[in-house]
């Protein structure tokens, strides 16, 4: 499993929110850009600003 933060200005963690984890649209309605497969799976209390996502490894 491979994992990535973002981290969006403080201003922006208004918009994130708290009662459950974002879906790709939410999160790119954000200005997230990343590749597709990405998948938010945790919001992290202390730092509602910082996005945690993570993607399967590719199968070889």
């Amino acid at each position: 499993m491979r994992r990535k933060h973002v981290v969006l200005p403080r201003e922006m963690a208004k918009q994130v929110p708290k009662s459950h984890l974002m879906s790709e649209d939410e999160w790119r309605r954000l200005g997230v850009q990343q590749s597709l497969g990405w998948v938010h799976y945790m919001i992290h209390e202390p730092e509602p600003h910082i996005l945690l996502f993570r993607r399967p490894l590719p199968k070889n």
